[in-house]
């Protein structure tokens, strides 16, 4: 009898033991709401992708000013709401960031190009081009002045900072230019989230690797980012130029501009430049890419001269001097190229034309034309050098993040449907990439390679950039012909906190900012 008594005691001990704990972690694990009794919006019913690699989830959001205040359900009956936004059956994400762009916020400050495939924040001053000031600071405060409709994030341009210290396209430069450098680089820095450069464009080919280095350990004293457009994207010179942006990469964080292989092909291709970047970054060196999601590129004609033609003045000495060696050199580039039929101009007159029509309407050899009618500065246009195969397997790795390389008047369709067409055709149609992936590398992702504080995330205490969208409903409609087609499916896009585009409608008062390092 004591046995049983002695069993049925433990019993109930073990029974009151185990109710307590559970009713401590209950208590533990309850979340307690905020004392909110007022927010300005309220986004209701809505999906969550919050931009981490976390799955999608049901929850309110409330914002006060410009700032997400709480994600969750506040029950408080006596809650005012300014305005509710009703978003059922669509996805909340964070505005897209997007980390290579182009356009000039004094003449086109809406950008409305970029709200409507759902970006609220674009980094500009690419290529080693930035505004050429030594006042940055007077030049951003004049961009705030605009009704500006995106974030702007600043790059200082190296090749403008040669210009503004009177270097030019000098090659070999002087220990007191490379200290007038890195002074007014270190000034400028202040203002702008890093160095871009521009090395296979004029003056920064002429950069040697000292001043590149040089350069690279200042960004690195203020943990700025060296944004690259590399020295040569033709496949067979890719890998040498990674290596040698990978070398500024022991000074600070280095990051590729629009990462392509220009005509190599296919996922083993793809796979050989992914691991030449994962070993550089086992190493211990901060390195990561970005791409867009169009098989041509777009950029000035001068990228099919010689090295040693691509100024007005070397250009007048090569048709003087050279001209044989010339025309040689461009009929071999644009046909390894894909040849002329895949050169679209960009500029009058000749602006949607191959390169192939534009010299047949002129009766001559394209060499021939793009020499005597057009000359190294005297067009942009698009190429068609990529493979699809390479360039989809790129786009799916966790390293690379997403850029449009666009603006709001270039005649190529990544200004217009970049963003759009990664969710359309990448997520919905192809399924390469999952929708948490997507925005991930749209948004949080691309926040951390820029160091970007308080966005591209959906989070408490962070700035209300937020897009409203169903994906099957996301369209980008933009193509080579007509390029300037908005996208279609981000039914709200909010910038700091502010309803600036409502179902393909602008509002009349926009709320985007240049953005100052923090």
């Amino acid at each position: 009898m004591n046995y049983f008594i002695q069993r049925f005691t433990l019993l109930i001990c073990f029974i009151l033991i185990t109710s307590c704990n559970e009713s401590k972690n209950t208590e533990d694990t309850k979340v307690t709401e905020p004392k909110i009794t007022s927010v300005d919006i309220a986004i209701i019913n809505g999906t969550i992708l919050d931009g981490t690699d976390k799955e999608a989830y049901k929850a309110n959001i409330y914002i006060n000013n410009d700032t997400l205040t709480y994600i969750g359900n506040l029950t408080n009956p006596n809650l005012k709401i300014g305005k509710t936004i009703d978003a059922k059956g669509n996805f909340v994400s964070p505005g897209f960031i997007d980390l290579h762009a182009h356009g000039n916020p004094l003449k086109t400050p809406d950008f409305e190009n970029f709200l409507a495939m759902g970006v609220t924040t674009i980094a500009l001053g690419q290529d080693g081009s930035s505004v050429s000031t030594k006042n940055l600071k007077s030049y951003l405060d004049e961009v705030n002045e605009q009704n500006l409709g995106v974030n702007i994030i600043e790059f200082v341009g190296h090749g403008t900072l040669r210009h503004l210290a009177g270097i030019g396209n000098k090659s070999d430069i002087t220990p007191t230019e490379l200290d007038s450098l890195k002074s007014l680089l270190r000034q400028q820095l202040k203002y702008t989230y890093g160095l871009s450069t521009g090395l296979e464009y004029t003056p920064g080919l002429f950069a040697k690797e000292n001043e590149l280095l040089a350069l690279a350990e200042v960004v690195g004293e203020q943990d700025k980012l060296i944004m690259s457009h590399m020295r040569n994207e033709d496949d067979e010179a890719l890998i040498a130029s990674i290596k040698e942006l990978a070398a500024q990469g022991k000074h600070a964080r280095v990051h590729i501009a629009h990462l392509k292989s220009v005509y190599g092909k296919g996922k083993e291709r793809a796979h050989q430049i992914l691991d030449t970047i994962k070993h550089i970054r086992k190493s211990g060196i901060q390195l990561s890419a970005d791409l867009y999601p169009y098989m041509a590129s777009y950029t000035g004609i001068s990228i099919v001269f010689p090295e040693w033609s691509k100024t007005p003045q070397q250009f007048e000495i090569a048709k003087r001097d050279r001209r044989e060696e010339l025309e040689t050199f461009i009929r071999n580039k644009v046909n390894l190229r894909n040849g002329p039929e895949a050169t679209l101009l960009g500029s009058a007159p000749y602006t949607g034309k191959t390169l192939a029509e534009a010299a047949k309407e002129k009766n001559k050899p394209f060499e021939k034309f793009l020499i005597e009618d057009l000359g190294p500065q005297g067009s942009s246009g698009a190429y068609f050098v990529m493979d699809k195969e390479l360039q989809e397997t790129l786009v799916q790795d966790d390293l690379v993040g997403i850029c449009s390389d666009g603006s709001k008047t270039g005649h190529h369709p990544r200004g217009h449907g970049t963003f759009a067409k990664i969710i359309e055709s990448y997520v919905v149609q192809d399924s390469l990439l999952t929708l948490e992936q997507a925005v991930q590398k749209m948004t949080g992702y691309a926040a951390d390679i820029l160091k970007l504080k308080n966005r591209g995330l959906l989070k408490e205490g962070y700035k209300a950039d937020i897009i409203i969208f169903n994906p099957k409903n996301v369209q980008a409609p933009a193509d080579y012909v007509n390029p300037h087609q908005l996208s279609r499916g981000f039914d709200k896009v909010l910038v700091n906190g502010k309803l600036v585009r409502d179902n393909e409608n602008l509002a009349t008062e926009l709320s985007g900012r240049a953005l100052l390092p923090e």
